[in-house]
């Protein structure tokens, strides 16, 4: 075999091998974001009425999307165990556990009995489900990045690692679709059993996650980093320890650059569809309608911006993302309040083809050139979901309180979600940017 022939076959193994990853990494995700969005459609619409039914629709509601929040709790504790595990026995074990956990918690949910069927005992055991959902998904992207980053070339890595991002819209509009359907059922049908459907078609979609994972190699990155580790095992320590002892700025800085990044994705995922029923007073099907159509230029939107990071730099895309949103806070709840499918379409489609397709389409390189592979992982993780606490999982609920503290207008949450942009516009210039090697 010639030397030419060779570097064919080792260009073609390694493309096969970044399909292979791309396709574990995504359909992962889709199914880490069907299941919070699924849940996220479910709280303002249905969750209030079936697990909290002896509260006031504002306070049903409250109630629903803290039950929400509290998924993100479990989230950085599964970050820092599984990323542990990431980072020191491999990519493809820890996200064969995120999966599992992710859709056996999803699927027994769907299982649940109703608060009219076994009282206070309801809302406990669907935080139970909450909590282990989201200690499965404490590491499910930052993995599924990871794992994209190092099998893609360095010069598309924006390109590839903005896939699994774009992945997450997939699996909004699949929730959101789910419950598009049965929301043409009449209300006691779909409070009687219809809800349950679409929590139980998860275990479809983990079945296929878990096989195309449990088929899939490790990153050659990682085991090239793991053999020079072994060759100075004197020296080695736990990866967590190692991160914050050796890169706490740029723990501090991917944490503050995910801030407007989370609360974007988070109004306009959960919290909007709420707001158009709940607030505006459109109905079910018109929002449902608006979420799906809208998220479809969030899904075109990550790629090709994706692909612009690698050409002029992820840190002038994410920011340019982040400002993007800080100026549209304030027009996308005016289209909103029009009252019109539409208008509101057109509105998510803006923040989701724009501000979420810049900012998650340049995420996933700018995080992942802060951290060398020994701990790339735990870095990653650390920075999503210490964040996710403090600013994803809570901010459907803060933008509920801020609704009902305004008197039904946007002001306030519009608010802060400048807010949290100009923090991710902040980090994103004060950190030098910059790759780093093992």
């Amino acid at each position: 075999m010639t030397t030419t022939d060779a570097s064919t076959l080792a260009a073609a193994a390694g493309k096969a091998n970044l399909g292979k990853a791309v396709m574990a990494a995504t359909v992962g995700t889709v199914i880490e974001w069907y299941d919070y969005a699924l849940y996220g459609a479910a709280s303002g619409v249905i969750i209030n009425k079936l697990f909290f039914p002896n509260l006031s629709p504002t306070a049903g509601v409250l109630a629903a999307f803290a039950t929400f929040a509290v998924g993100y709790f479990a989230r950085p504790v599964g970050g820092i165990v599984i990323s542990h595990i990431g980072d020191t026995f491999g990519r493809k074990p820890a996200l064969i556990l995120t999966i599992t956990l992710m859709g056996l918690a999803t699927v027994l949910m769907g299982l649940l009995p109703t608060y009219e069927s076994i009282g206070l005992a309801a809302p406990v055991l669907l935080v139970l489900m909450r909590l282990i959902q989201g200690f499965g998904a404490g590491a499910e992207l930052a993995g599924a990045i990871v794992l994209v980053a190092e099998y893609a070339p360095p010069s598309k890595r924006a390109f590839y690692t903005g896939l699994p991002n774009a992945a997450t819209l997939v699996g909004i509009m699949l929730a959101t679709l789910s419950f598009l359907v049965i929301s043409y059922l009449p209300e006691e049908v779909l409070l009687g059993w219809a809800w349950r459907v679409p929590f139980l078609i998860s275990g479809a979609l983990f079945l296929v996650a878990f096989y195309i994972r449990k088929h899939l190699d490790e990153t050659p990155e990682y085991v090239a980093a793991m053999a020079r580790a072994e060759a100075r095992r004197h020296e080695q320590r736990a990866p967590l320890g190692e991160l914050f002892r050796n890169s706490p700025r740029e723990v501090l800085f991917g944490f503050l650059s995910v801030t407007g990044h989370n609360a974007n994705a988070y109004i306009l995922s959960a919290f909007s569809l709420s707001y158009m029923i709940n607030t505006v007073g459109m109905s079910r099907t018109e929002g449902l309608v608006a979420v799906t159509i809208g998220s479809l230029f969030g899904i075109v939107g990550v790629p090709v911006l994706g692909a612009l990071a690698d050409r002029i730099g992820s840190a002038k895309v994410y920011a340019g993302g982040a400002l993007f949103m800080m100026f549209f806070a304030y027009p996308l709840f005016w289209m909103f309040d029009k009252h019109s499918v539409l208008w509101s379409t057109v509105g998510i489609a803006l923040g989701y083809g724009i501000g979420f397709g810049a900012m998650a389409g340049a995420q996933g390189a700018f995080l992942t050139n802060l951290f060398p592979t020994r701990y790339r992982f735990s870095g990653l993780a650390m920075s999503r979901e210490l964040n996710g606490v403090l600013v994803a999982g809570p901010t459907p609920l803060i933008a509920a309180s801020l609704v009902a503290a305004a008197d039904g207008k946007p002001t306030l949450v519009a608010g802060y979600l400048m807010a949290c942009c100009a923090l991710t516009i902040l980090a994103v210039l004060l950190i030098k940017h910059r790759s780093v090697h093992d």
